[in-house]
């Protein structure tokens, strides 16, 4: 009898954390039989390969064992590699698709292809039984799409972010902010010599667990997407704060999206095949109109996309690779549709979130000060320690 086989892909922007679930995936499906096949660049290994074309094959395709993922974990990034690319908004078409039929929508990112009929292909000359997608809302989407379509699909989240709905906690999340922690730290030693304003820009599109996590251990202000502020006041704050210490030098941390009243969100460059573009460093705006109002000097320091490079922290570890055990045994007991969680405190499996929900977000009434631009400190005996409870979805 043939042996079962499953796939595993990492979508979107890598985390520390990705190689500890491959890992965990393949150690568990060897015990138990299985053969676990690897795709690369995401969801383009599906998309594009060639199973014709040997070459094709060998750059999408990667068969995984014990010997090929025993130190991945050891290290950040993903073996797999990884991409934006979603099965049904594909923009770029590889060349053994061009001049086939194919679904075809345009939108805010220019021209896109469905290829979810050449992934269902792909999917079943490979006999793929199951399929684990790791990635955060966008390419958990595809995957609800896929599982809908008849492929038995399993999710695991992951996002600095943490604004995957459904779970508590996103594999990446205690990295980054471990990172950006460290890193504020680190340069008070230079904000302070120099007496300045230190404006620390992190990751956080749509939610701001980043800024507000970090600003929770550092002690300092932040600003999130979810609570545009008062620019006049949080500009009297931050100088208020600065002339109150001996040191005479004040931080805050923005979230990528953090936004105040008349502010609109500048972004440049090419959409992606969402049509989502590129935000300009709100921080560099924040820092121009400190200086025009209050003649203070600062310095912008962008943390973002250092927070995801290098080896995953003992959290991020542990969680991945429970994470991609939890899916594994999931998938032994026929299950599908579901996504690795933690709810409450505990680990669980939800439903692959709905893409209508959007992005978790951070509590503000509980979480957020909304009067000193803070988290908030008290009353947390009997919450969860990542702060924001969710409700399990269904199945």
């Amino acid at each position: 009898m043939a042996k079962r086989r499953i796939g595993i892909l990492t979508g979107g922007g890598d985390v520390p954390g990705l190689n500890s679930v491959i890992k965990s995936v393949v150690y568990r499906g060897w015990e138990n039989g299985l053969e676990v096949v690897g795709f690369r660049k995401g969801f383009e290994g599906l998309t594009h390969v060639n199973l014709d074309d040997p070459a094709s094959k060998a750059r999408y395709v990667l068969e995984l064992n014990r010997e090929n993922t025993r130190t991945i974990d050891r290290h950040g990034g993903t073996i797999l590699h990884s991409s934006r690319v979603g099965p049904s908004k594909v923009r770029d078409l590889p060349p053994h698709l061009i001049g086939r039929s194919l679904p075809v929508t345009k939108g805010k990112g220019g021209l896109t292809y469905d290829l979810t009929s050449q992934v269902l292909e792909n999917l079943e000359r490979l006999e793929i039984d199951s399929l684990i997608a790791i990635g955060g809302d966008g390419t958990l989407k595809s995957a609800a799409q896929l599982d809908r379509h008849g492929v038995k699909v399993m999710g695991i989240p992951k996002t600095m972010d943490n604004d995957v709905q459904g779970t508590e906690y996103c594999v990446g999340f205690s990295t980054a902010i471990t990172r950006a922690t460290a890193a504020i730290d680190r340069q008070r030693t230079t904000i302070g010599s120099h007496e300045r304003v230190g404006i620390f820009r992190v990751f956080g599109r749509d939610a701001g667990f980043t800024a507000l996590y970090s600003a929770h251990v550092t002690s300092n202000r932040c600003v999130i997407p979810e609570y545009p502020v008062d620019l006049e006041k949080l500009i009297h704050l931050l100088i208020t704060e600065k002339r109150d210490n001996p040191s005479n030098y004040v931080l805050v941390i923005l979230s990528e999206g953090a936004t105040w009243k008349g502010y609109e969100v500048q972004e440049f460059g090419r959409p992606d095949a969402l049509g989502r573009r590129k935000k300009a460093s709100v921080a560099e705006v924040l820092s121009e109109e400190i200086q025009i109002r209050t003649g203070e000097e600062t310095i912008v320091s962008d943390l973002t996309y250092d927070l995801r490079s290098g080896e995953p922290d003992f959290l991020d570890k542990l969680v991945a690779s429970t994470f991609g055990t939890m899916a594994l045994d999931a998938i032994l007991d026929g299950g599908h549709g579901q996504m690795s969680a933690i709810v409450n405190g505990c680990y669980e499996l939800v439903s692959i979130p709905d893409p209508a929900m959007g992005p978790r977000k951070v509590d503000v009434p509980t979480m957020y000060n909304v009067d000193r631009y803070r988290p908030l400190y008290g009353d947390k005996r009997h919450w969860p320690i990542f702060l924001t409870r969710v409700a399990p979805a269904p199945g």
